[in-house]
């Protein structure tokens, strides 16, 4: 069983994310973690929710926040993953330490 969401990404009953028909990127998230998904880019942030370990995210947008550190390193930068729900970069595998995605507007 899926859902699929405005933004075109499918994801399936385990929660894991697929990339979408139109190939949008996705990037796995730190093997062995169930990272805290949080309403914006900082500890202080109410956690909306918890990704199971072994997901895959697309990101739709990123943004500064508090300096965390995490499995692959410390950085300010936030992943913004669906509205209202961010998780820190230190937790997924992009390939970069810096922003992969356009920066969020809002």
């Amino acid at each position: 069983m899926t859902t699929q969401d405005h933004q075109g990404a499918v994801e399936a009953a385990d929660g894991q994310t697929l990339a979408a028909a139109a190939g949008g990127l996705t990037y796995p998230i730190a093997p062995g973690y169930r990272v805290k998904v949080r309403q914006g880019p900082g500890t202080d942030y109410p956690v909306v929710r918890q990704l199971a370990e072994g997901v895959t995210i697309q990101i739709r947008c990123q943004q500064y926040g508090e300096k965390v550190s995490g499995p692959y390193g410390t950085s300010d930068i936030w992943d913004n993953i669906a509205p209202g729900q961010y998780i820190s970069d230190t937790y997924v595998r992009t390939g970069s330490s810096g922003m992969v995605a356009r920066r969020c507007t809002s």
